[in-house]
């Protein structure tokens, strides 16, 4: 429980209400319970964290790396599997987000973790999953970061695996193919994943604790991971043909010793973005490869560093009696953001205590040393906030303008404190600008996509193209310190973001389950830079929006919809993403429309004890590979939404 502030209600209690029948009364009092709740729930030095939950892959991943590590048996492996195996589907395999299809990837790590943990192979539903994996084309039908945990344990050969050279760290800056090109995230996996790929570490396992049963031919036959494409030019044949003539011409590397200056390169690069972060880019994919590259170098098991690397991975730990699992990062900066704008919508200000305790917390993170943002922008002085606790090199855009947005609406961005830091942010977040108008979420011009036909780039996030959702979010921040229609940054926006309508009506989101998060958001940034209601891609979004509302008055939609449009705004209904559609709403000047009543209506009648229940995942880390749970968007979202209404609905004639 929070000690920064009593009940929240209790100060409205002596106000005026309608009479209890009345939806703007139920909804006040939905509205004034969540942030009562919301309020409990701060830490006592002022932020917010909830849990971020991802699909079985981490627990996996973490078995397979204490595995080769020779600790599979450690308690929290156990916990993990018992984790892995309560989430199998009831025909076998696991998926990666609830409600969908078995994954070849996720399935084949899952089963391999849960027989390495003991989990004997003849129980019935392993039974099914090999039955699952194997209608799937095998294990040689997992991407490219699965294989490589395959052969780090001897069940299949490296030359299965791309090649990841540590020799790109060499390479010029104006060179094509170049680490500066590829998104942050990828960044900071390939580099520690070059020295796993050049080392090529292995612990031969004992033969019943392999998965030769999960392959269609000999596992030790080197396989391409990816294949030709019909036709001898395209990007894909080029860089296959690329690595096969690296791997041909490796040994000749490794004797001239550039072999080695690469592998110095990397592991200095590395120790480089330890500083100031919770692990080499703060989340759980290069923390693994941290610990795996560091091992292959040589530095010592029980050393400070190796500890330290661990130590990152022990803190994304979740437990809970028998179980374990991983987050895939936290989002503290995110999460104490989003509720200070939900807050906000609540009557919360400036000189509350819970906001300028939250207010502070957030200064106290901003992000004051140059990051590889800075290959692409010089002369601007560093600013700007990350998505977890600690990770200097890596400030974004979308946590940005989030913080902006939190610090203009509550009112602290006027005292004196915070307007260095608000400078500094709304500077930072204009540099990030791309020529095409729009932004992007950790660098700007990262889109060469022949890059996404290297054969590693196959987890779909080798870039960080501008997307409408971002975009929009930044447009909203700026908004308030001048940056509006007509001012021809704004304007240069507004016609990325025209540009980007699907035919339909909608916005595809980036980084929420999907068009329902898109268009919201798009439609929040319109309407904040000034464009009106009437504009033809504002009235066509309110009526998409409109029509895939279901009959209950809720909005959702399925992570299947980044597979198939024809799924666009369908989905069980939940809490979430009927408040960023009831925003959206209101955005676009139907607050007062039936479609908007029913949404709070939904929202007022399913809250339980101040908050909501949501099960489905509406958070999206790489669209059709990796999805995520934030645990608060199920509360400081209905929240916001609730209380925007309100204020909407009270202020039409």
């Amino acid at each position: 429980m929070s000690v920064i502030r009593p009940a929240f209600t209790a100060e409205r209690a002596q106000s005026a209400r309608p009479q209890p029948t009345d939806l703007t009364y139920q909804a006040a009092s939905a509205r004034d319970r969540a942030a009562d709740w919301l309020l409990y729930a701060q830490k006592p030095d002022g932020h917010w964290v909830g849990e971020l939950e991802g699909d079985t892959i981490l627990e996996s991943e973490y078995i397979l790396l204490m595995a080769f590590l020779g600790r599979e048996l450690d308690s929290d492996c156990l916990k993990a599997s018992a984790s892995i195996a309560s989430q199998v589907l009831a025909n076998g395999g696991w998926c990666i987000h609830p409600g969908g299809k078995p994954d070849i990837s996720a399935s084949v790590k899952a089963y391999f973790a849960l027989k390495l943990t003991g989990t004997s192979p003849d129980e019935p539903f392993m039974q099914a999953s090999k039955k699952v994996i194997l209608g799937l084309g095998g294990a040689h039908s997992c991407n490219s970061f699965t294989r490589f945990y395959l052969a780090l344990l001897g069940q299949l050969t490296y030359d299965s695996c791309p090649s990841v050279p540590p020799e790109i760290m060499l390479l010029p800056r104006w060179f094509p193919v170049h680490l500066g090109e590829m998104s942050s995230w990828t960044r900071t996996i390939v580099v520690p994943l070059a020295i796993v790929s050049a080392c090529k570490p292995l612990r031969s396992l004992p033969e019943e604790k392999g998965i030769v049963e999960l392959f269609l031919e000999n596992p030790q036959t080197a396989r391409w991971p990816a294949k030709p494409t019909k036709g001898l030019v395209s990007w894909t044949n080029f860089f296959l043909g690329v690595d096969a003539t690296y791997k041909r011409f490796e040994p000749l590397l490794k004797a001239t010793g550039i072999r080695k200056r690469g592998l110095d390169r990397s592991l200095a690069w590395m120790r480089e973005r330890f500083a100031d972060s919770d692990g080499l880019g703060a989340i759980f994919p290069p923390m693994i490869y941290t610990i795996l590259a560091l091992d292959c170098l040589g530095v010592p098991r029980d050393s400070e560093e190796m500890v330290w690397a661990h130590k990152q991975l022990d803190d994304l730990k979740v437990k809970d009696g028998d179980l374990t699992w991983l987050q895939p990062c936290v989002s503290p900066v995110w999460d104490t953001a989003l509720s200070l704008n939900a807050l906000s919508e609540a009557g919360l200000g400036a000189n509350d205590q819970a906001v300028e305790a939250a207010g502070d917390w957030l200064l106290g993170r901003e992000v004051r040393r140059e990051g590889d943002w800075a290959d692409r922008i010089s002369g601007i002085e560093p600013g700007g906030w990350v998505f977890e606790y600690n990770n200097a090199f890596y400030p974004d855009t979308d946590d940005t303008a989030m913080v902006l947005m939190a610090l203009s609406r509550t009112g602290l961005a006027q005292k004196a404190k915070y307007q260095a830091s608000v400078k500094r942010g709304i500077d930072w977040l204009v540099a990030m600008q791309d020529n095409n108008g729009g932004w992007a979420a950790f660098d700007r011009g990262i889109n060469r996509e022949f890059l996404e036909k290297v054969p590693f780039a196959d987890h779909n996030a080798m870039l960080d193209p501008c997307c409408p959702d971002i975009t929009a979010r930044v447009l909203e921040a700026l908004a308030p310190h001048g940056m509006v229609q007509g001012d021809p940054l704004a304007d240069k926006a507004i016609e990325f973001l025209r540009s980007r309508q699907e035919s339909f009506g909608a916005w595809i989101g980036r980084w929420g389950v999907n068009y329902i998060y898109g268009t919201w958001q798009v439609l929040a940034g319109l309407h904040a830079c000034g464009v009106s209601p009437k504009d033809p891609m504002v009235r066509r979004a309110a009526e998409w929006l409109e029509s895939v509302q279901q009959a209950s008055g809720a909005w959702g939609e399925g992570c299947e919809s980044y597979e198939d449009k024809n799924m666009a705004g369908i989905g069980t209904a939940t809490a979430s993403q009927t408040a960023w559609a009831l925003l959206g709403l209101i955005s676009a000047g139907r607050a007062n429309c039936e479609a908007a009543s029913a949404g709070a209506k939904w929202l007022t009648e399913t809250q339980e004890n101040g908050t909501w229940n949501e099960e489905p995942f509406t958070g999206t880390g790489f669209p059709k590979v990796f999805y995520l749970k934030y645990h608060y968007y199920r509360h400081y979202f209905p929240l916001m939404a609730l209380g925007r209404w309100l204020t909407a609905v009270k202020a039409s004639p």
